[in-house]
């Protein structure tokens, strides 16, 4: 579900820059899981909150378990914008 414009558009590198944030890691790419990461669901709300923030779509947190990768993220939001 939209929630405002989006900012910035839900590309694959400015989802892993997301992730790069939250998890302070430098090692992040389009293809890496969150979660294999480090990630956890507490982390994970920081970065649905960039989402809707940023790319003006809210995902619940099953939306985020089935697209842990910035790649399969962006597909998310862009289906879901």
């Amino acid at each position: 579900m939209s929630t405002a414009e989006p900012t910035a558009p839900a590309t694959p590198e400015a989802l892993a820059a997301v992730f790069r944030r939250v998890l302070e890691r430098e090692d992040v790419t389009a293809d890496s899981d969150f979660f294999d990461l480090g990630g956890d669901s507490l982390v994970a709300t920081r970065v649905l909150s960039a989402v809707a923030r940023f790319h003006g779509v809210e995902l619940t947190f099953d939306d985020f378990l089935f697209a842990p990768t910035p790649a399969r993220l962006a597909r998310r939001i862009a289906a879901a914008a």
